[in-house]
């Protein structure tokens, strides 16, 4: 889990996402049909997608939206390069400003989550009560974290890159060594470790320490938002009401949806993961999708300081704030 969602997958990806069960049928009793592709298997991180559909949120806004489960063999930039899908989830900014880089017609127009859920997670008895303790001690991270969030830790806390070690998804390594510190989603990995290795880790939100990157945002062809603004922002409004719901309210709905599309997905998990959201406020519960254009610039600050993007890039074409509700 955690930035997974970064991962570069090969073409055939797109033919496996877009395969004929996947098929958007004609759009019903005149509603706009949407094909949106989410960025990682049914999940509570994607609640409030799956909670519209399941409420009918996005019906009775005109919208007949077809849901393409993420996962593995899923890549939502290249689905969204080729056509093969309306919507797509950016799990971070770096998605976003990647796009912007490589000049593809594609904006994020809403942010569903305010915080990233990226966090770093520590044994609690190493004496690392912060960030900038854990320097010198084994960092297990994703080849896609090192060109992400690392880039922001190094240059906020002088983390090292002889401290990475290869993380590959299990907290094995994590809990066989004491002074290993791995990354995770506070909805997510935390609660795992806590059962598997029966302790309660020191858990770090990178959001909580300065990290300024948005999360589940909703991308969506230029193409899309000139030929049909009412779709977009109907869908944007649609998705807020279904987070707001999903997290607020009854998630029944969005639940049963999500434990149909991923069998291996459990009541218990789904429940911590919906209190880690409200307790952390990654959503949170006002202005829900909303962006500014002071964050952005922040987040394009901090990676073209370190080389990640030129500096002269026109970082404001990875985003437009039309149909942004007003932040609170």
């Amino acid at each position: 889990m955690g930035v997974r969602r970064l991962v570069v997958l090969a073409l055939c990806a797109v033919v496996a996402a877009c395969s004929p069960a996947e098929k958007t049928a004609p759009e019903a009793a005149g509603r706009t049909a949407l094909k949106l592709a989410t960025d990682w298997r049914a999940e509570a991180e994607l609640g409030g997608y799956y909670q519209a559909l399941a409420t009918g949120e996005y019906a009775k806004r005109g919208l007949d939206v077809t849901l393409i489960q993420g996962g593995p063999a899923v890549n939502v930039p290249q689905l969204l390069a080729t056509g093969a899908v309306d919507v797509g989830v950016g799990s971070n900014s770096f998605v976003v400003m990647n796009l912007a880089k490589e000049k593809a017609p594609v904006k994020a127009v809403a942010a569903f989550m305010q915080k990233d859920p990226q966090v770093l997670i520590a044994h609690p008895d190493q004496g690392i009560a912060s960030i900038a303790d854990m320097k010198g001690h084994p960092i297990l991270l994703s080849d896609a974290s090192i060109t992400a969030f690392w880039v922001w830790l190094k240059a906020k806390y002088g983390l090292t890159d002889d401290q990475v070690r290869k993380y590959n998804y299990s907290a094995a390594p994590f809990l066989a060594d004491k002074r290993v510190i791995q990354q995770g989603y506070v909805t997510s990995e935390p609660y795992l470790i806590e059962k598997e290795g029966k302790l309660k880790p020191a858990v770090f939100l990178l959001a909580d320490n300065g990290y300024p990157s948005y999360a589940s945002m909703a991308l969506v062809p230029d193409s899309l938002i000139v030929r049909n603004p009412a779709a977009v922002q109907a869908f944007v409004e649609a998705t807020a009401a279904g987070w707001k719901s999903y997290l607020y309210g009854d998630a029944k709905p969005g639940d049963a949806a999500i434990l149909k599309d991923n069998p291996e997905m459990t009541q218990d998990v789904l429940d911590q993961a919906r209190d880690k959201m409200r307790t952390y406020g990654i959503v949170g519960q006002d202005g829900i999708g909303a962006m500014t254009d002071a964050r952005w610039a922040e987040f394009f600050k901090v990676a073209s300081e370190q080389g990640v993007y030129p500096k002269d890039l026109d970082y404001r074409r990875a985003y437009t704030l039309q149909f942004s509700p007003k932040p609170q």
